[in-house]
């Protein structure tokens, strides 16, 4: 059963008048497709913003809905109400790829949140991520010797010369540095039950911790990629 929530932005049903949230696709009084408006994706699944959700229970929901939504429903229906069908089917679709995936999930609450968060803000790309201020100050030598063995492989490489030894630390690196990505994982979910359970403060503390765990994660992430790119040359 869907529920109202109460952070909802209340707007009149076009066809009955009755207020429902700016976010549901369909109205709750006489079930007529609304427009697709600009909320968040936790009210398109009638959801409670979480970081911690039933996948397989959204799963169930965004079948249920897209079967709703299908254009074949709306073939005697105004045009109007045809083109809602198109927006408001998109805007499921990516409500429910958001939201399934723990990290697109993590990034976007915490955008809904006030949170900066996103290249603009983290520096997504390598230039930046070469920056020496941005290294973590625990990786800073491995990160130093690192961007030293890329280059002298990439040399290698151009020269049409091989080197074990050095192919064999790059994937030692690339190791170690997956392994990192996984506590980093581990440690967003641990701040994950710290929100959902928490009060203002801890809410607020663990969102401070996660912004900077995702700010971890995308910096070993390029580190990652870095040293897969280097090897696949």
């Amino acid at each position: 059963m869907l529920k109202v929530i109460d952070t909802a932005v209340p707007i009149a049903c076009w066809s009955c008048s009755v207020a429902h949230n700016d976010s549901t696709l369909f109205c709750p009084h006489c079930s007529k497709i609304q427009p697709a408006a600009a909320g968040d994706f936790f009210q398109v699944f009638s959801l409670d913003r979480g970081f911690q959700i039933d996948l397989a229970a959204l799963e169930t929901e965004f079948h249920r809905m897209s079967r709703k939504l299908h254009p074949d429903r709306f073939a005697r229906a105004t045009e109007q109400e045809r083109e809602w069908s198109l927006a408001d089917t998109a805007l499921l679709n990516d409500a429910y790829r958001t939201l399934k995936d723990p990290l697109h999930r993590t990034e976007y609450l915490l955008k809904l949140e006030g949170a900066e968060i996103g290249e603009e803000h983290a520096g997504k790309d390598r230039k930046n991520q070469q920056d020496p201020s941005r290294v973590p100050a625990d990786l800073l030598e491995e990160v130093f010797e690192l961007n030293m063995q890329l280059e002298e492989m990439r040399m290698a490489r151009k020269m049409g010369e091989e080197d074990p030894a050095l192919q064999a630390d790059l994937e030692q690196a690339r190791k170690k540095f997956e392994g990192l990505l996984a506590t980093v994982d581990e440690d967003l979910r641990a701040q994950w039950q710290v929100w959902d359970a928490g009060d203002t403060t801890a809410r607020q503390a663990a969102q401070k911790t996660m912004v900077a765990l995702l700010d971890r994660r995308r910096y070993l992430s390029n580190l990652v990629r870095d040293v897969t790119e280097t090897l696949g040359a």
